[in-house]
């Protein structure tokens, strides 16, 4: 059974900085991609970063040039360091992985359990 455990979210001030980590356990046999989702009150979720097995980083519009995706593959952790935080980034953040748990599975979902980031103005 594949686990993703969420950590870091909290309150920060305008312009402050976080960083989400997100640390995956269990059977991992291969990954397609994996990164952050959120999601704010009376919104749909978006996708935030994402690396995809190809290799490449994909950012949201809105957070390039201030989040960074980077990953500790020896601790199968992912961060997401959040730089010149806004009020509009206030959100559940939602890690996620595309994965199969073994050769002969397919390629699944799965989802962390959420971590609330609130930015003041």
């Amino acid at each position: 059974q594949v686990q993703l455990v969420e950590s870091g979210g909290g309150l920060v001030q305008f312009g402050g900085s976080l960083r989400l980590s997100c640390a995956a356990s269990g059977n991992i046999f291969s990954i397609n991609a994996e990164g952050w989702y959120r999601q704010a009150p009376g919104k749909q979720r978006e996708l935030v970063a994402a690396f995809t097995k190809l290799g490449s980083t994909n950012y949201a519009d809105s957070v390039k040039g201030r989040f960074t995706l980077s990953r500790d593959s020896a601790k199968n952790t992912v961060y997401l360091q959040m730089n010149s935080l806004k009020p509009e980034d206030t959100a559940v953040y939602y890690c996620f992985a595309n994965l199969k748990s073994s050769v002969i599975s397919t390629y699944s979902d799965y989802w962390g359990q959420g971590t609330q980031v609130t930015v003041s103005s």
